[in-house]
């Protein structure tokens, strides 16, 4: 999702403001809301990918 992308770059861009300035608080958080964010990436893909995975079941099973 594009809310995801969004979030994964905004804890980029905090993780290098925390490395630049110094600030391992900063750093650490842009770290965390980067790793939150590419696993809720990760989750809706496979959660599409399990709709489709059920859809193409009910369609060779002709229902």
């Amino acid at each position: 999702m594009l809310e995801d992308k969004l979030d994964q770059a905004a804890g980029k861009a905090k993780e290098v403001a925390g490395k630049v300035t110094g600030d391992k608080g900063l750093e650490t958080e842009g770290v965390v809301e980067g790793v939150v964010s590419k696993a809720k990436e990760v989750a809706h893909d496979v959660a599409e990918a399990a709709k489709g995975a059920v859809e193409g079941i009910k369609n060779s099973l002709g229902k």
